[in-house]
């Protein structure tokens, strides 16, 4: 898809919980304060990158935090209230749902909040590849689970992303993408560790300016650095 109407770009659905209970696995390595000001940074950086991509025509996160929801919608995306309250794939299908009923031909993908690495250009070879199957999706960097799971036009996203989500995906029927140079589509960040490897990659300026006050904390408190 480009920008310019000359095809159909995909709608993206962007999951993210309330901030105060976003990321707990990163307290270890960040602190309960960085904690959510972190997974608001990665959602930004995501959905920078995301509205950045030639073949993204939109972005819709689904989210009840108000202080998210403002700064993503200032991004220029479409906030979604999560209208189901009934878990992560309940709130992407809403989201899907919402998407189709403006734009009942629509291209849906489900893609995590916490791809601070991401690369507009590398989310298009992903996009470009799943645009061949009626259902497809990327495994994350630890291939367990699932960052990106895509729906043609007029297909259900059915998701059922959580946990090891890859092997659920791929038993639903939908094709995986093996796709060399995607790092940063599969980064997706739950650990410190998780973290130093997205680092490593580059990541966006909201979570870049959150590093010195992670690295201040860990020298504080003992623990390995991000």
């Amino acid at each position: 898809m480009r920008r310019d109407g000359a095809d159909v770009g995909w709608s993206l659905v962007v999951p993210l919980k309330p901030l105060v209970r976003a990321k707990s696995r990163l307290s270890r390595a960040a602190g309960e304060e960085l904690r959510p000001q972190l997974a608001l940074a990665f959602a930004l950086d995501t959905v920078t990158a995301a509205l950045a991509c030639e073949d993204v025509l939109d972005v819709a996160v689904v989210t009840d935090d108000p202080v998210a929801g403002e700064r993503l919608a200032a991004l220029g995306a479409r906030v979604v209230a999560d209208v189901p309250g009934r878990g992560l794939n309940a709130a992407l299908a809403y989201g899907a749902d919402q998407v189709r009923q403006r734009r009942a031909a629509a291209a849906v993908a489900a893609l995590n909040a916490d791809l601070p690495a991401l690369r507009p250009a590398e989310l298009a070879r992903v996009l470009s590849a799943a645009a061949a199957f009626p259902r497809a999706f990327l495994a994350d960097a630890a291939e367990i689970g699932t960052t990106l799971l895509c729906a043609a036009p007029g297909v259900e996203l059915a998701p059922a992303f959580g946990g090891p989500s890859r092997a659920r995906h791929r038993e639903s029927g939908a094709r995986e993408i093996v796709l060399p140079g995607a790092e940063s589509v599969r980064r997706d960040v739950d650990t410190g560790e998780d973290l130093r490897a997205a680092l490593a990659l580059g990541v966006g300026r909201h979570t870049a300016r959150c590093v010195p006050r992670m690295r201040a904390y860990a020298a504080a408190e003992g623990v390995r650095a991000p």
